[in-house]
């Protein structure tokens, strides 16, 4: 028997001519989303393809977020930002155009240098965003509270922040899950205060608008090789070379490369904002290595959520979990001051009795 529909996929098939032309819902972790043509009613002067995306209940937020609504936040910045998909209110609804295309990451994988055309346009990107400032977003509204924001340009108190979010909201709060699994792989509560030690003393710089999760999969081709930017729901205002440490983490760009759009992103910083790139030779690596942190959280929690997944897995997907695991400590061991260095095998006993203690049972 077929699940019902949900109201998202059911908002998406009463904006469509035919339920049958609504796509999805498409990959995402945060959002539930679809893709869609908009029947003459809804949209006649709309042509192509639209998505609806919706955020996913009872979801997991690891990454702190700034503003309440992501698209009061593109509505401002599509006039600022040419690489935002179209937005529009359709129906009482907010859309977004769908780009047809492939993501970075489909085209050129992990690991891979980027095309200069591509590598380019995503510096222009990095070049519209540190010319947003705090200033121009007053009218969007803050999710975060007054008191639990960075004062402008105070790098460290906004790497603080993002440091409490992450034990407060992602360690803390999954402790009654995962205390047992934290402790078998070393970490304790006291790893934030080591991890606040070894991060402490970052230069000021103007703060501005980041993206926050730059990406390949967030990174849209289209049939002219365009670059599109998508899902700017963690989008928030601070530290202009957070964007870059959380860029470099996830593109995974080959060491050349890497060093040219690191030299290229400071001179155009300044270029911008004078100060944007301030101190950035002993910031950049800490900045990282607060990533390499995070991730350990994150990447832990997600990957035993993803071995419960459709009622249980195999000893392939045990190795290639156990696998990210030993890659995440190992990175995160000196930001988190870890002594101990798990084995392969230990990783994957640690969570197979996580998983024999709160996996639910098969039937």
């Amino acid at each position: 028997m077929s699940p019902e529909p949900s109201a998202t996929r059911l908002r998406a098939s009463d904006l469509s001519d035919h339920s049958d032309e609504v796509e999805g819902p498409l990959c995402g972790y945060h959002h539930e989303t679809y893709a869609f043509p908009l029947s003459a009613e809804a949209g006649a002067d709309k042509k192509g393809r639209w998505k609806i995306r919706e955020p996913r209940e009872e979801l997991l937020w690891f990454d702190r977020r700034c503003f309440k609504s992501e698209y009061e936040l593109l509505y401002l910045l599509q006039r600022r930002i040419d690489v935002i998909p179209e937005v529009a209110p359709v129906g009482g609804v907010d859309l977004q155009r769908f780009v047809e295309g492939v993501t970075l990451g489909e085209r050129h994988p992990s690991g891979e240098a980027v095309p200069g055309a591509v590598f380019e346009q995503i510096l222009a990107l990095f070049r519209q965003l540190i010319a947003v400032k705090s200033s121009d977003t007053l009218l969007v509204k803050r999710k975060c509270k007054p008191l639990d924001r960075a004062q402008e340009g105070n790098s460290e108190e906004f790497l603080e922040r993002l440091i409490v979010f992450t034990q407060e909201h992602v360690y803390k709060q999954n402790l009654r899950k995962y205390k047992g699994l934290f402790a078998d792989l070393g970490i304790g509560s006291d790893s934030f205060e080591y991890l606040r030690k070894h991060v402490d003393g970052l230069t000021k710089r103007p703060f501005c608008l980041l993206h926050a999760d730059l990406h390949r999969e967030n990174f849209i081709l289209d049939s002219a090789d365009k670059v599109w930017a998508i899902d700017w729901e963690l989008a928030m205002l601070g530290d202009p070379l957070y964007d870059l440490a959380t860029h470099l983490h996830l593109m995974r760009y080959p060491v050349q490369q890497e060093q040219e759009i690191i030299q290229r992103w400071c001179a155009i910083a300044e270029e911008v904002r004078k100060g944007s790139s301030k101190g950035w030779i002993k910031d950049l690596p800490r900045l990282r290595d607060y990533k390499k942190a995070q991730s350990l959280f994150t990447d832990v929690i997600r990957e035993t959520q993803s071995l419960v997944v459709a009622g249980g897995f195999g000893p392939r997907r045990l190795r290639e979990a156990s696998l990210r695991v030993r890659d995440v400590h190992r990175a995160a061991a000196e930001p988190l001051g870890l002594a101990s260095r798990p084995s392969l095998l230990e990783i994957e006993a640690a969570l197979l009795r996580w998983c024999g203690q709160w996996a639910p049972a098969r039937t």
